[in-house]
């Protein structure tokens, strides 16, 4: 992938996406597919925002059995199963116990009678996946002794047992996101990050394009698209207000959805649901209270997800530590055996994802429902655009499809079939996982240890090789940075081929360099070091890009003990 912003304004698109989300990506790899032209811009780096602060699940819609809403069911489960299929190395099966406290409507039989409902409304949930270890297994009852045996911290008092069920899990968002957005770049599309969208091109009651700004250099120029697709996320209401005075209505309301990260496995290789304080005002049939979430994730626990109607600026939210205590105390009063303090958060995420409505102060807050597509022709008159507002990432690909069918019927042409429930994203086409990954460590280069050949499988799937092929040219690039596991070639990898222009780029999305714990000033310096001599940076470019990533991480810390020093911490 390659910045080049003449390619941008020296032509006409199909399409113009504006958003480097998982939404917009989707989007433009599923038009691309079916053989359209198509451009992408970010004001930021793709996948910057909400998408990289996932909680990392990919729900199939077991919680929609609460609701009585078998639609919503069926599209989760199968957008599930598209992911488990075309990106096998980044997607993997969960397995999460509910944990079950007396009897009747909160007891073990009733809860698994749900769970097996639910599992007979996805029997297809496996369909066309090859590898065993890709699909989703039945649920089955777990006895108290066996739910013990996994979390002995649990209450023990009134515990009847649990019920075992399976969802899938993300190991690293931000490179799925580059992986569909590779995938579309090599079939033509031209994408460019840090380009905003400052202004629709328009020609009487069309939307003819953008008038975009690089936000590198502060040129403006024009990318011109027969269609628009407005995948701002949270940002997008913003744009369609400041610029074209045509709100959606009714008005999205977003949730600062928050989790955090322990930098080290509280449990095994199982989830665990546990109640917290708030209930589901929507659900038909409900369990006492909504479910708080124990999740290993790498070498790391993640907890969540807790919810906050906000209504600011996009650019400005952030989680204080009276939030955080507040969110540790209920944690810790669901599941006491974790004890955890602010000293054992090593970082916060959070992202704007649409929301339901709600009444102000609400506690018992309804969740969003559906991704919202608004064809602005229909709302306001205006042609040309549309918008799509995506409420979960695991739904990211059926909400594009449904644009880009969108897309062919705006350009007057019958929408052709679109194959991404089955195309397999870059780098993913992997037909057994297992089998690849135990014949390529097999192969793996002197120079590299097993469990960094299995991380490199584990984010960059086939494409891998793209990778070692820099360890030719420089040998030493095989070295790790500091005590992590990601070797200096991913840096430069990232900087040639996926169109890193910052040190957090790296950091943050492009490896898992500082993903789960702070990163120390001197393997920042490290890494900065790699990206100077690709970029052309000085050491005073050096110096603020390391002085930024701290000052992320400052902000992103739980307790002034966990917060970067010039010392290396990792």
């Amino acid at each position: 992938m390659k910045r080049d912003l003449g390619a941008l304004e020296n032509q006409q698109f199909d399409l113009v996406v504006v958003g480097g989300g998982i939404f917009g990506v989707c989007a433009a790899w599923d038009a691309t597919l079916r053989g359209l032209s198509v451009a992408l811009i970010e004001r930021g780096d793709f996948a910057h925002a909400t998408s990289a602060n996932s909680f990392k699940i990919v729900h199939g819609g077991i919680r929609y059995i609460q609701h009585l809403d078998v639609k919503r069911i069926r599209e989760s489960s199968r957008e599930r199963t598209a992911l488990l299929r075309v990106a096998p190395h980044l997607v993997k099966p969960l397995p999460i116990v509910i944990p079950t406290y007396g009897y009747g409507m909160q007891g073990k039989a009733i809860l698994r009678t749900g769970c097996l409902l639910y599992d007979l409304l996805t029997l297809d949930r496996n369909r066309g996946i090859g590898d065993p270890a890709q699909r989703i297994p039945w649920v089955r009852g777990l006895s108290r002794e066996e739910c013990l045996t996994e979390f002995p911290g649990l209450e023990k008092d009134r515990l009847t047992g649990g019920v075992l069920f399976y969802d899938a899990q993300f190991h690293n968002p931000p490179r799925l996101v580059l992986s569909f957005l590779r995938g579309a770049v090599e079939r033509g599309a031209v994408a460019a990050n840090y380009v905003e969208a400052v202004d629709f091109l328009q020609n009487d009651r069309r939307i003819v394009g953008v008038r975009a700004r690089d936000t590198l250099s502060g040129r403006t120029f024009d990318v011109r698209g027969k269609v628009v697709l407005n995948a701002a996320g949270a940002w997008a209401p913003g744009l369609l207000s400041k610029y074209l005075d045509a709100p959606v209505k009714p008005p999205l309301t977003f949730s600062r959805d928050t989790c955090f990260i322990v930098p080290r496995r509280l449990i095994g290789d199982k989830a665990v649901a546990v109640l917290g304080e708030t209930k589901d005002p929507d659900a038909l049939m409900s369990r006492a209270r909504r479910h708080l979430f124990v999740v290993p994730w790498r070498d790391y626990t993640l907890i969540g997800v807790w919810h906050v109607v906000y209504e600011g600026d996009p650019d400005k939210f952030t989680v204080n530590e009276r939030e955080l205590q507040s969110y540790l105390d209920e944690v810790n009063g669901a599941y006491s055996g974790l004890n955890l303090s602010l000293d054992d958060i090593s970082m916060w995420n959070a992202g704007l994802v649409l929301f339901g409505e709600n009444k102000p102060q609400a506690e018992n807050l309804s969740y969003g429902k559906r991704s919202r597509i608004v064809d602005h022709q229909v709302e306001s008159g205006l042609q040309g655009l549309i918008s799509l507002v995506g409420v979960r990432f695991t739904t990211a690909r059926g909400a594009a499809q449904k644009v880009v069918d969108m897309t062919f019927r705006k350009l007057g042409r019958r929408p052709p079939r679109s194959t991404t429930l089955h195309a397999p994203v870059f780098g993913g086409n992997i037909d057994h996982f297992g089998d690849f990954l135990e014949r390529t460590l097999k192969a793996c280069p002197q120079a590299l240890s097993p469990d960094v050949m299995q991380r490199l499988l584990e984010n960059y799937g086939t494409s891998h090789t793209d990778v070692l092929a820099y360890l030719s040219e420089q040998p030493e690039w095989a070295n790790r940075l500091g005590h992590t596991k990601v070797i200096q070639a991913e840096v430069v990898h990232a900087v040639r081929e996926e169109m890193a222009q910052t040190l957090a780029d790296v950091v943050l999305r492009r490896t898992e360099l500082g993903t789960g714990e702070v990163i120390g000033r001197d393997t920042l310096k490290q890494c900065a070091g790699l990206i100077a001599a690709e970029l052309d940076w000085d050491d005073s470019r050096i110096e603020r890009e390391c002085d930024q990533m701290e000052e992320y991480y400052t902000g992103r810390s739980a307790s002034p003990n966990l917060r970067p020093s010039r010392a290396a911490i990792i």
